[in-house]
C-alpha cells in the first residue's frame, strides 16, 4: 500500500477508537513518516531510501474515478512526439488540478455516458488506469474542439503511422459520445491520416 487515505488507516485497526486513530495520524505526519500529496490522500516514506512511485500511478489516485488520457497518453502511445509535462487525465468529476512532488495532475471533465474506452495497464510495475488508443485521440479531439480554434493536424505532429493502424471504427463509436464539433474533427483526422 504506497498510498493510503485515513480511511485505509481505520480499517487496518479497526477496534482502535478514530480519536485514537486521529491523534496518531496527526503525531505520525508530524513525524515525517508519511508525507501529504493532496488532502486525504498520503504516502509512505522509505527510510533510507525513496521509492520511485510513477507519476500515472499517482494521477490514477489524486481523483477517482479517473483515467490517463489526452495528450498524456498519446505521448505514451507515441501518437505525439512531445513528452508530456504534466499528466492530464479525464474524470467524471469536477474539474482539478493537483500539484504535488511528483509534479502537475490535470483532470477534464466529461459527461459520464463519455467515461469509457479505458483500461488497466502495468506501467512501471504499478496498475494504472490509461484511455486505449481510439478513446485517447477523442478525447483530445473533444477538448480541442472545446477550446473553438483550428486544429493543424501537422503542427500536432501527430504520427501518421500509427493512427493508420488504430481502429477507425471504435474511434467513431466514441465520438457519438461527444457533439458534432468532435465528429466532424475527428472525420477531418481520419482524412489526414489516409492522405
Amino acid at each position: 500500500m504506497y498510498l493510503f487515505t485515513l480511511g485505509d488507516i481505520k480499517n487496518l485497526f479497526p477496534d482502535e477508537k478514530v480519536k485514537t486513530i486521529k491523534n496518531n495520524f496527526i503525531r505520525w505526519l508530524s513525524k515525517r513518516y508519511f508525507v501529504r500529496l493532496k488532502r486525504g490522500l498520503y504516502e509512505f516514506v522509505e527510510q533510507g531510501g525513496e521509492l520511485k512511485i510513477p507519476d500515472l500511478y499517482i494521477a490514477s489516485r489524486l481523483h477517482e474515478p479517473s483515467y490517463v488520457s489526452l495528450e498524456t497518453a498519446l505521448s505514451i502511445y507515441s501518437i505525439i512526439p512531445d513528452i508530456a509535462a504534466a499528466v492530464t487525465s479525464v474524470t467524471s468529476q469536477p474539474t482539478r488540478t493537483f500539484k504535488n512532488k511528483y509534479g502537475s495532475f490535470f483532470y477534464r471533465t466529461c459527461q459520464k455516458k463519455a467515461f469509457t474506452g479505458y483500461r488497466i495497464m502495468l506501467y512501471e510495475g504499478f496498475k494504472v488506469w490509461i484511455a486505449d488508443k481510439e478513446k485517447a485521440l477523442i478525447d483530445f479531439l473533444y477538448y480541442r474542439s472545446r477550446l473553438g480554434q483550428s486544429l493543424d493536424f501537422d503542427e500536432e505532429r501527430l504520427n501518421k503511422e500509427i493512427l493508420k493502424k488504430i481502429n477507425w471504427v471504435k474511434a467513431f463509436r466514441y465520438v457519438k459520445l461527444f457533439n458534432k464539433k468532435t465528429v466532424k474533427l475527428t472525420k477531418k483526422c481520419e482524412e489526414y491520416v489516409k492522405c
